[in-house]
C-alpha cells in the first residue's frame, strides 16, 4: 500500500512510470491514503480508468457529499473561487457552464487562430536566433499559449509573468490552502477583479468580455462563477499546453530516430503530438472523483464519500492496451490515449491545444534543424500535471 506521501514525495516524477507499472500488475486499485473513515483510490489501468471516467456515480461536487457549514457568503474571494470551477461541478451546472465557452473552442474558432499562433511563434523564434543556446520553456514553450490564451480572453499580454507565478503556486500546491499559495491566489483574484471592472466599462471582443455579459444577465453565470471560469481558463488555458510543447520536444530528443523522421517527413507532425501527449501525458492524475454511494467498483468495496483519482500517465502506458508502451513512436496506429480525459468533462481546450503543439514542432524544427539537448531537464514538482522546470537546448 502506497502514502500519499509516497504519491507526493518530490522524485515521484523521475520513477513515476514504473511505480505505475507495478501497481497495473499487483493492485490496478490501490489505497494511497484515509481521512475520516473514507479511502483515497488510485486507478492505473486503461480499462479501470475508462469505466470511471464514464461512471456518473464518480460525482465531481464534493459539497454533495460533505457539510456545506464551513462556507458562508463572507468567505473570502479566494477561497469561493475553488468552489465554482466548471471542473469540479456535475451536470445540469457543468452543461450550462460548459455551453457559455463552448463557442470559443469549436473546430472553427480554433482554426480561425492559426494565424496568429505562427505569427507568436515566428516572433518568438526569431527572439531566440539571436543566441546560440536556449530554455525552451522559457523562451518558447510558455509564452507560447499564454499570449494566445490572453489574447483569446482579452487579459493583457504582458502580464503574463504574473500568471506564471500565479499558475506556478496553483497547480503546484497540494491542499495546503494557506501561506503563499492562499496569497498568489488572493493577487490573482484581486487582478480579474480590477480587468472585470475595466470590461464592464469598456467591453472588447473578446470572451471575458462575453462572459461578463452573461454574469450581469444574472441568468447563466454568478459572479463567483465568472471569477471561477476565467481563473480555471487562464490556469488550463495554457498549462497543459507548455506541458505539451515542452514533454514532447524533451521525448523527440530522447529518441533520435522518431526526431529524424519528423524532420525528413512533416506529414507525421500530428501523430507525434498524439504520441507526445500519451507519452509524457501533460496532466499526470484526473481531478478528484467522489462515490456518490457505496458500490463495489471493479472488484473493490468504494464506500460512500470515497475519493478516486485516475492515472491518466498510467492507463496511456498500459501494456494490456498499448504494444511496446514504453517505447515512443510517432507512427503509432490507432492511438487511443486519454491524455485530455474523456465523456463530459473532455479537455475543452483539446483542440487549441493540439493545434498549438503542431505550430510549434514544426516551426522549432524547421528553424532549428540541428536543435539538440544541452543538460538533463527538470521536472517541476506538481501533483496533478506532468511538465518540464526546464528544457536547455542547443540551438
Amino acid at each position: 500500500m502506497q502514502s500519499v506521501e509516497t504519491v507526493y514525495q518530490s522524485n515521484f516524477k523521475e520513477g513515476a512510470y514504473e511505480f505505475y507499472e507495478n501497481l497495473r500488475k499487483d493492485e490496478p486499485i490501490t489505497s494511497i491514503g484515509s481521512s475520516n473513515g473514507n479511502n483515497t483510490w488510485l486507478v492505473t489501468t486503461y480499462d479501470d480508468v475508462l469505466a470511471l471516467l464514464k461512471r456518473p456515480s464518480f460525482i465531481k461536487d464534493q459539497s454533495k457529499l460533505f457539510s456545506k457549514s464551513a462556507r458562508s457568503e463572507e468567505e473570502p474571494l479566494e477561497t469561493k473561487i475553488f468552489h465554482h470551477m466548471m471542473l469540479d461541478v456535475d451536470p445540469p451546472d457543468h452543461t450550462r457552464l460548459r455551453k457559455l465557452v463552448q463557442p470559443g473552442f469549436n473546430p472553427k474558432a480554433i482554426r480561425e487562430l492559426a494565424p496568429r499562433i505562427e505569427a507568436v511563434a515566428d516572433q518568438l523564434i526569431d527572439e531566440m536566433k539571436q543566441k546560440n543556446s536556449a530554455d525552451l520553456i522559457d523562451d518558447f514553450a510558455f509564452p507560447l499559449p499564454i499570449i494566445v490564451i490572453s489574447e483569446l480572453l482579452g487579459v493583457p499580454t504582458e502580464d503574463r509573468d504574473k500568471f506564471r507565478k500565479w499558475s506556478n503556486s496553483i497547480v503546484s500546491a497540494s491542499d495546503n490552502m494557506e501561506g503563499e499559495f492562499m496569497n498568489d491566489v488572493r493577487e490573482f483574484t484581486e487582478y480579474l477583479t480590477t480587468l472585470f471592472e475595466k470590461r464592464k466599462a469598456d467591453p472588447q471582443d473578446d470572451l471575458i468580455s462575453n462572459l461578463i455579459k452573461h454574469e450581469e444577465d444574472g441568468e447563466k453565470l454568478s459572479s463567483d462563477e465568472l471569477y471561477s471560469m476565467v481563473f480555471l481558463l487562464i490556469i488550463a488555458g495554457h498549462e497543459t499546453t507548455v506541458n505539451l510543447i515542452g514533454n514532447g520536444m524533451l521525448a523527440l530528443f530522447e529518441h533520435p530516430d522518431q526526431l529524424e523522421l519528423l524532420q525528413h517527413d512533416f506529414s507525421l507532425i500530428e501523430g507525434a503530438i498524439e504520441e507526445a501527449l500519451r507519452y509524457y501525458s501533460p496532466v499526470d492524475f484526473s481531478t478528484a472523483r467522489w462515490a456518490e454511494e457505496d458500490f463495489e467498483f471493479k472488484g473493490v468495496q468504494l464506500r460512500k464519500g470515497d475519493m478516486v483519482l485516475a492515472s491518466i500517465s498510467s492507463a496511456n502506458r498500459d501494456e494490456k492496451k498499448f504494444e511496446n508502451p514504453n517505447q515512443f513512436d510517432i507512427t503509432r496506429i490507432p492511438n487511443p490515449h486519454m491524455a485530455f480525459g474523456y465523456g463530459i468533462h473532455f479537455c475543452l481546450g483539446a483542440p487549441l491545444a493540439r493545434l498549438e503543439g503542431k505550430i510549434a514542432y514544426q516551426k522549432l524544427l524547421q528553424a532549428f534543424p540541428s536543435i539538440q539537448l544541452a543538460e538533463d531537464p527538470k521536472w517541476r514538482n506538481m501533483f496533478l500535471l506532468r511538465g518540464l522546470q526546464e528544457l536547455k537546448v542547443k540551438l
